[in-house]
């Protein structure tokens, strides 16, 4: 990657003039979902276990604070299509929660997800 290109987020400022338009920008920006892949310990949620977060600002209900201020920091890298560390595809974040051996996530972009099943 040309490291003097900016990144481009298909948004012009210029034409964002009002709330609605600001409505507008966001509404482009996809959900991201969290599911549980392993549970290394005993944990409130279960592996299996699904969250959405609609948008960046977003706090789904039933997960804990610490899951949500870990998965919260990739969220935004997600929705927006930055690529994740993980060699084996780098449209998925998997995060490890705050406690010592507890549980890992995967974030992915709803978009990505909906193109997974159409293939």
């Amino acid at each position: 990657m040309d490291q003097t290109q900016w990144l481009e987020l298909n948004i012009n400022p210029d034409e964002v003039k009002s709330y609605s338009d600001y409505k507008q920008v966001w509404a482009r920006i996809p959900p991201v979902e969290a599911r549980n892949i392993a549970n290394n310990e005993k944990c409130k949620h279960a592996e299996g276990d699904m969250f959405v977060y609609k948008n960046h600002y977003d706090k789904p209900g039933g997960i804990c604070e610490a899951l949500h201020h870990v998965l919260q920091l990739y969220v935004w890298r997600a929705a927006l299509g930055f690529p994740s560390w993980e060699p084996d595809d780098p449209r998925v974040y998997r995060i490890h929660c705050p406690a010592k051996k507890g549980t890992v996530w995967e974030l992915r972009c709803r978009k990505d997800l909906d193109a997974l099943k159409k293939s």
